[in-house]
C-alpha cells in the first residue's frame, strides 16, 4: 500500500487508526519492522516510494534513509500510450539518492511481469505488466537500460567503503548555481597492516542543469558533467560513471507480422515476434454464450445492487435483467416526435453491453461515466440485460474497499408517451457470470460440456461468443506470445491456464514525442511510446503452460473479432548494437582495491571497452556493421564516416561470431593502427543473433 497517498487522504479518524496500525505492528516479531509514512513512530522505519528520492529525510537522524519503490517506469492502462522512462534519468535518480546520504534503495519494478487471469488492478490496467522494466515480462534483458543500472551498481559498489565510513551527512561542497559534490571520507576497513591515517574517499558530482553542460573544478581537477547528470568518482580522482553517458549495448526487438523470414533490419520497435504461421490450427469451433439469465443460481430483487457485493469477484461479469412494456401510445409517440426511447444510466464503471431482446445496443467503458444508449424496443413486452464488467478493481489510495462496481445512482428509460421512467426500484433479476465460464469449457477435461460447433462466416465478429482451437509450440526455448489484434474484448486459456484479458483499443496519436530528452524531472506522460498503436495486442504465454503439439487455445470474446487473424509468435532479441569512445570511460571490473594503495580504490588500465551479448542459447550470427574511426548514425543506421579503420570488420568478427558474448578494446592497438592522428576515435558495432545450434530444440 502506497501509505504517502493514504496518509494524505486520512481524515482525523483514520490517522488514529494507523497509529494504532503502527503500534499493532510493533508487537509483531519482525526482523525488519519498515511502513511506508513521513509519520512512523520512533520505532518504525519511515520510507520513500517515488520517481525521485534524493530529498527525502527520515524522521529522526537515528533512521536510514530508505527508498522502498524506485519507479523505474509505469504501468500502462488499456487505450493508452506505452509510458518509458529512459535509462539515464533513472540512473541520475540513484545516484542522487545516494549522493545525498540514501542507504537502501529498491526498484520497482526490476523484473516486469503479467497479470494473469484477472489479477490486474486499475482499474483498466493491461495484462502485460512489463513496466519498461530492465528484466522484460519475458524475462529478457532490456538494453540498454539493464547494463547501464548494472554498471551504476557497480560504480557504487566501488564507494562502498567510503559509505559506510560515514555515520552522518557526506561533506557538501558546491561546485557551481546548479553543481554540487558530495563527499565521504573516513577510515578504511581497519587491519593489521593499516592505521587510521589511511583514508577512503569517494565523491559525486552532481549538475542538476536540465540544459546545459557544465565545467567544474573539483579538488584541483577539472571536469565535465553532462546536464541532468552525476558522475561517480570512487576515489575522488578519477570519474568511474556518469550517469548520462551510456556505454551499454542496445537491444533491437522489432516487430515483422506475418513474417517468418528474417527480419528487415531497417525495421526497430519494441518487441521481436517471429511469426510462425503454420503453429496455429485454422480448424475453429464456436459457442455462443447466453444473454441474460442462464441458471437457476440467478435471483430478482427490487432495486440496484453493487456489483461486487454480488459478484464477491468471482467473475468479472454481472448481468442485471429487467422488463420493459411498450404500448400502441409509446410506439405512435416515438414515430411521432422521431424520439428514440434511451437507456440512461448515472454513473457506470469499468465497462457495459445492453441488450435489448437479445440483440446488442450498444457499450460504453470508462470510470464513473454516464451512459446514454438509445434502444430499440417493439410492441407489447421488452427484455433489458445489461452485462456489466469490471476490468480489475482499485487496488490503491485511502477507502478503496468503497470504490465498488457496477452502476452508481439511478437507472432511466426515456421516450415514451408516459415520459422518464425510473427503473431503480424495478424488479431485476441477477446472474453472476458467464455459462461457459462457470462451466469450465476453457478446460483441456471439460471440452465435451458444451456444445461446440464448427466456425462459419457468420459466428466471425459476433458478440459473446466462445472460440477454440489447437495449436503446436514453436520449437526451442524462447518465449512464446500471441497476437490478438485481430480481437476485441474478453479473456483467453491455453491448457485451462487463463492468459489475462485482452482488448484491442488504440492509444491517442498524439502526446509521443520524436525524440526522448531524459533531461528534467520524469513523469508517466514523458517520452510516453506507442501513440496511434494497440496499448498491447502480444500476449505472454509462459514455455512451462505449454506442450510441444496440441496445445488448447479458447477465447471468450465480448465485443466481437475475427480468431482467424490470431498468430503465435516468438519473442527475442534479433539486433545488438553498440558505440563507444576512445574518451569513455573504462569497464568498471578494472577497478580494484589493493593494499599497495592503502586499500582505496584505483584503476591502472583505462581503456574503454564494448561488450556484447545476445540472449540466453543464442550466439552472434552476423555482424552487419563495425568500423572503427568516425561512424556516423545510430543503431540500424550506421554508415562509416571519413576515419574507418579497414580492420575494423574482422577484428570485431574475430572477436565475437559464433559466441553468446563477446568484448572488444576500443584502441588503436586492439586495431591495429591509427586511422586518423589526433582524432578522438568510436567504435560502432551492428550484430545478429540467432539461436544456437547447441541448444534443444524444445524444453517444454
Amino acid at each position: 500500500m502506497n501509505m504517502e497517498i493514504l496518509k494524505a487522504r486520512l481524515v482525523k479518524g483514520g490517522r488514529t487508526m494507523l497509529s494504532g496500525l503502527q503500534e499493532w505492528q510493533l508487537g509483531l516479531v519482525l526482523v525488519f519492522p519498515g511502513l511506508c509514512t513521513e509519520d512512523a513512530p520512533e520505532n518504525i522505519i519511515d520510507a520513500c516510494n517515488g520517481f525521485y528520492c534524493d530529498g527525502f529525510r527520515p524522521n529522526s537522524d537515528k533512521k536510514p534513509a530508505l527508498w522502498t519503490e524506485d519507479w523505474n517506469g509505469w504501468y500502462a492502462y488499456w487505450g493508452g500510450t506505452v509510458p518509458h522512462r529512459p535509462v539515464q534519468d533513472n540512473a541520475f535518480a540513484v545516484a542522487r539518492f545516494f549522493q545525498r546520504g540514501g542507504s537502501f534503495q529498491n526498484y520497482y519494478m526490476y523484473f516486469g511481469g503479467t497479470n494473469f487471469g484477472r489479477t490486474s488492478g486499475g482499474p483498466f490496467y493491461t495484462t502485460s505488466y512489463d513496466y519498461d522494466a530492465p528484466i522484460d515480462e519475458y524475462g529478457l534483458l532490456r538494453q540498454p537500460k539493464w547494463g547501464h543500472l548494472k554498471d551504476l551498481h557497480a560504480a557504487i559498489k566501488l564507494c562502498e567503503p567510503s559509505l559506510v565510513s560515514v555515520d552522518n551527512s557526506p561533506q557538501y561542497k558546491r561546485l557551481g548555481p546548479k553543481q554540487e559534490a558530495h563527499v565521504y571520507n573516513g577510515p578504511e576497513y581497519l587491519n593489521s597492516n593499516q592505521s587510521r591515517n589511511e583514508i577512503a574517499c569517494s565523491a559525486f558530482l552532481a549538475n542538476i542543469d536540465e540544459r546545459n553542460t557544465a565545467r567544474v573544478t573539483f579538488r584541483g581537477r577539472a571536469y565535465t558533467l553532462p546536464p541532468w547528470s552525476v558522475s561517480i568518482l570512487p576515489d575522488c580522482e578519477n570519474v568511474a560513471f556518469n550517469t548520462a553517458k551510456v556505454n551499454a549495448q542496445i537491444s533491437v526487438k522489432s516487430i515483422e507480422p506475418g513474417l517468418s523470414r528474417p527480419l528487415d533490419s531497417g525495421r526497430s520497435e519494441e518487441l521481436l515476434l517471429q511469426l510462425r504461421d503454420s503453429s496455429i490450427s485454422m480448424d475453429w469451433k464456436t459457442v455462443k454464450e447466453p444473454v441474460g439469465a442462464w441458471s437457476e443460481s440467478n435471483f430478482t430483487v427490487h432495486g440496484i445492487l453493487e456489483h461486487l457485493n454480488v459478484t464477491k469477484d468471482t467473475s468479472d461479469y454481472l448481468w442485471y435483467i429487467t422488463r420493459l412494456h411498450v404500448s400502441d401510445e409509446d410506439i405512435s409517440f416515438s414515430e411521432e416526435n422521431e424520439d428514440r426511447s434511451t437507456v440512461i444510466i448515472d454513473s457506470m464503471r469499468d465497462i457495459v453491453h445492453i441488450f435489448i431482446n437479445g440483440k446488442l445496443a450498444g457499450s460504453t467503458f470508462g470510470r464513473w461515466v454516464k451512459v446514454v444508449q438509445p434502444v430499440d424496443l417493439q410492441l407489447g413486452d421488452n427484455e433489458l440485460a445489461i452485462l456489466s464488467g469490471t476490468v480489475g478493481l482499485q487496488n490503491y489510495g485511502a477507502f478503496l474497499e468503497k470504490d465498488g462496481a457496477g452502476f452508481r445512482g439511478g437507472i432511466k428509460l426515456t421516450g415514451l408517451k408516459s415520459g422518464e421512467i425510473d427503473l431503480s426500484a424495478s424488479l431485476w433479476t441477477y446472474q453472476v457470470g458467464l455459462k461457459g465460464e462457470f462451466m469450465k469449457i476453457y478446460a483441456p477435461d471439460l471440452q465435451e460440456s458444451a456444445d461446440w460447433v464448427d466456425l462459419s462466416s457468420n459466428s466471425i465478429s459476433s458478440t459473446l461468443t466462445w472460440y477454440k482451437t489447437y495449436f503446436d509450440a514453436p520449437d526451442g526455448i524462447v518465449p512464446v506470445a500471441l497476437d490478438f489484434e485481430s480481437m476485441g474484448k474478453g479473456q483467453a486459456w491455453v491448457n485451462g491456464h487463463n492468459i489475462g484479458r485482452f482488448w484491442s483499443l488504440v492509444a491517442p496519436k498524439n502526446g509521443c514525442q520524436e525524440t526522448c530528452d531524459y533531461r528534467g524531472a520524469y513523469n508517466e506522460n514523458k517520452c510516453a511510446k506507442n501513440c496511434g498503436k494497440l496499448t498491447q495486442k502480444w500476449y505472454h504465454v509462459p514455455r512451462s503452460w505449454l506442450k510441444s503439439s496440441d496445445n488448447l487455445l479458447v477465447i471468450f470474446e465480448e465485443t466481437g473479432g475475427n480468431p482467424l487473424g490470431i498468430s503465435v509468435n516468438l519473442h527475442y532479441t534479433r539486433t545488438i548494437c553498440g558505440s563507444v569512445s576512445e574518451s569513455d570511460y573504462p569497464p568498471l571490473h578494472r577497478w580494484t582495491r589493493q593494499s599497495s594503495v592503502h586499500g582505496r580504490t584505483s584503476i591502472s588500465n583505462t581503456t574503454p571497452e564494448m561488450q556484447l551479448q545476445c540472449d540466453d542459447g543464442h550466439v552472434i550470427s552476423d555482424i552487419v556493421f563495425a568500423s572503427y574511426g568516425t561512424p556516423l548514425g545510430s543503431c540500424q543506421h550506421f554508415s562509416t564516416g571519413q576515419c574507418h579503420a579497414d580492420s575494423s570488420l574482422s577484428v570485431v568478427s574475430n572477436a565475437c561470431l559464433g559466441r553468446n558474448n563477446c568484448s572488444i578494446e576500443v584502441s588503436n592497438a586492439a586495431f591495429g593502427s591509427d586511422p586518423c592522428q589526433y582524432t578522438i576515435k568510436t567504435l560502432a558495432v551492428e550484430a545478429s543473433c540467432t539461436l544456437s545450434s547447441n541448444t534443444g530444440k524444445s524444453q517444454l
